[in-house]
């Protein structure tokens, strides 16, 4: 049997960093904290008694990030993974949660940018990785974390979408369909949990200024900064929300789209894409 300090040593080797202090009160799993709207909802979050579990590759980014949520009161740890290696995301996920259960989980990691104008496709590796993590990855997290929150009759998934899901960007193909993707999967795992005690909130965001959508070309209508967009996130979701979307333009934007016809939209993203490439 592993004493304290030699089950630290296996569980810091593994890539996950306990905190050696209490837990209390709410427990709560963020992927993609080290930077943009992930580590805004950690400093959102953080206050005396919770437990953030903070999930990244970058650990100096996630240290800051820590740091800030420390300061605050909260208990903050580090888990170190690449998403495209989702069974070792699942078992660091695990051991967080055996730790203390985790009360909410937001599967907030993911990767966009647009295509270059010249090229016909996607590169193949970024394509992969792009799939993995804004679409594998948070599919095999939130059935794993369902199970274990079902089974305590407790919990919220709250996975994070994008405008794009509701447009075929051929600006980024990739993107939008691994979005459409996970906004099918976050409803149709809403319905099966219905009386389980667990709920499901699908973030939809849209221009927020973070490194990923700094890379893309402007305008990028209603600009939220990561602090502003962490702040209707936690609200939305703290009200028991099905879907949060933000601004609330977008989601005028995608009622109104709703009703247009097919023809008229695809006319209009393929005319912006030509533009894109003149």
């Amino acid at each position: 049997m592993l004493n304290r300090r030699s089950s630290v040593a296996v569980n810091q080797a593994q890539g996950f960093m306990p905190a050696t202090s209490t837990v209390t009160g709410a427990t709560i799993l963020i992927t993609g904290a080290s930077s943009g709207i992930g580590a805004a909802l950690a400093r959102a979050h953080a206050s005396p008694g919770v437990r953030l579990v903070l999930c990244g590759r970058d650990v100096a980014r996630l240290e800051d990030v820590a740091r800030a949520c420390r300061e605050s009161g909260a208990i903050a740890e580090m888990a170190r993974f690449d998403l495209t290696d989702v069974m070792a995301m699942s078992r660091q996920m695990e051991m967080a949660d055996a730790a203390a259960p985790i009360d909410l989980v937001f599967l907030n990691a993911g990767l966009g940018g647009s295509l270059p104008p010249g090229d016909a496709a996607q590169n193949l590796d970024a394509a992969y990785r792009m799939a993995m993590v804004n679409f594998t990855a948070p599919v095999v997290a939130a059935n794993l974390m369902a199970d274990r929150m079902a089974r305590r009759g407790s919990g919220r998934i709250v996975l994070i979408g994008s405008v794009a899901q509701a447009f075929p960007l051929p600006m980024a193909p990739t993107y939008a369909g691994t979005k459409t993707g996970l906004a099918m999967f976050s409803r149709a795992l809403r319905l099966r949990l219905e009386g389980s005690g667990v709920g499901i909130t699908l973030v939809v965001p849209g221009f927020v200024d973070t490194p990923m959508s700094r890379g893309l070309p402007d305008p990028r209508p209603f600009l939220l900064t990561p602090a502003r967009a962490a702040a209707i996130i936690r609200r939305g979701v703290a009200s028991g929300r099905r879907e949060v979307v933000l601004p609330w333009h977008f989601a005028v934007i995608m009622t109104l789209a709703q009703w247009l016809p097919r023809a008229a939209i695809e006319a209009v993203l393929r005319r912006m894409f030509r533009r894109s490439r003149a």
